[in-house]
């Protein structure tokens, strides 16, 4: 988990400061932002692994940043702060697609841990979206699970030409490489001796 980047947005210098510190510690990369506004367009011009701001600020708040964020990148995680009386406004915030939040004042160490927590569920689901990307295929019988209108892992096994007929849209037309021919026929010489017998079987 080091080396991610993580931003810090509150309106609070010193939270910011002694937030920064603690990250910076554990090898994190940690930018700052004073306002939810300096916040988004830092979002716009960088690219960050974790969002971490404070809810209540002036002009546009956390859940403002917490929108531009998803609708810039879903995949970032956030994370938000709240006070004790604006418990309505983080669950919104959780259904908005915030990963966490936690009430201030945090300990710097329940802070790192949540951090690294979030972080670690966003690299989970990177992994599975790359594995979703990954075509599965027999190892033994070369047939392709066919996940697509199902949960994934539970597709129906296809042969290859039925799945690019029905996914693809395309026929397959069947020939034989020169390595194939060699190990089933004995190569060109044997081939050119029985010729015609093999032509004729096919007739």
């Amino acid at each position: 988990m080091r080396n991610k980047k993580i931003l810090l947005v509150d309106d609070e210098e010193s939270i910011r400061t002694s937030f920064r510190k603690d990250f910076e510690h554990e090898g994190y990369k940690v930018t700052t932002a004073a306002s939810g506004e300096e916040a988004i367009t830092k979002i716009r011009d960088t690219h960050f692994d974790l969002v971490i701001t404070d809810l209540s600020m002036p002009g546009i708040d956390g859940i403002g940043v917490l929108q531009e964020v998803k609708k810039l990148n879903p995949d970032i995680g956030t994370m938000i702060l709240t006070g004790y009386g604006d418990m309505t406004s983080a669950i919104e915030a959780l259904r908005l697609g915030a990963d966490d939040y936690l009430l201030k004042p945090c300990d710097a160490d329940e802070l790192l841990l949540r951090a690294a927590r979030c972080l670690e569920k966003q690299e989970a689901f990177r992994k599975i979206k790359l594995y979703e990307n990954i075509l599965p295929v027999c190892s033994v019988c070369k047939k392709i699970r066919d996940d697509s209108g199902t949960e994934y892992g539970k597709g129906n096994w296809k042969l290859l030409e039925e799945y690019l007929e029905i996914n693809v849209g395309l026929d397959v037309s069947h020939g034989m490489c020169p390595e194939c021919s060699d190990k089933l026929y004995g190569g060109q010489e044997w081939y050119e001796k029985n010729r015609d017998k093999i032509i004729g079987e096919k007739k």
